[in-house]
């Protein structure tokens, strides 16, 4: 199912930033190899020229050691994809289609961009839990994980589960050990 324009992550805008972003990573790397940043100029430079380009606040990636995690080109695609948005009259459709994204390991094939990038965007970067956060008061990230119930019984929500779970308001916390 395709979901709304406002509800799809922005891959266009994500494309054209992402060559530029990936260089600075790359180059910032390349001069800290060479270089040294003890005093953490070439840093506060890099986090400056992201921030003009995106508006995000970059505190929340790690550009020093991206190789400790999951690499150049996922780091350069996180910061190039623009935030979810709040969006008014989510309808139960799209709702569910998102959690089905989530909750199935689907692996887009191709090489266009949005296909190098989809996993990432459904299980990697938390796009779709940072549009759920936003957009539904319900939303707690223990639906998308294996929970353990007031017995010590282990279980996991399924799709259709998750998708009331979050469209409705009731507590569901109660669940929860």
């Amino acid at each position: 199912m395709e979901l709304r324009k406002e509800i799809e992550p922005d891959y266009d805008t994500a494309e054209k930033r992402y060559p530029e972003i990936l260089k600075l990573i790359l180059q910032y790397t390349d001069y800290c190899d060479e270089n040294g940043d003890e005093d953490h100029t070439a840093y506060k430079k890099l986090e400056h020229q992201l921030h003009e380009m995106t508006g995000k606040d970059m505190s929340q990636f790690n550009l020093w050691e991206w190789w400790e995690a999951d690499g150049a080109e996922n780091l350069a695609f996180d910061i190039a994809l623009p935030e979810p948005e709040t969006v008014r009259d989510i309808t139960k459709n799209e709702l569910t289609e998102i959690v089905r994204r989530m909750k199935t390991f689907e692996i887009s094939d191709g090489e266009s961009f949005k296909s190098m990038f989809y996993s990432r965007i459904c299980f990697g970067n938390g796009y779709y839990h940072q549009f759920l956060k936003l957009n539904f008061k319900t939303y707690d990230l223990r639906l998308f994980q294996q929970n353990k119930d007031k017995k010590g019984n282990y279980f996991e929500y399924s799709q259709e589960e998750t998708t009331e779970k979050l469209w409705n308001s009731g507590d569901y916390q109660t669940d929860f050990k």
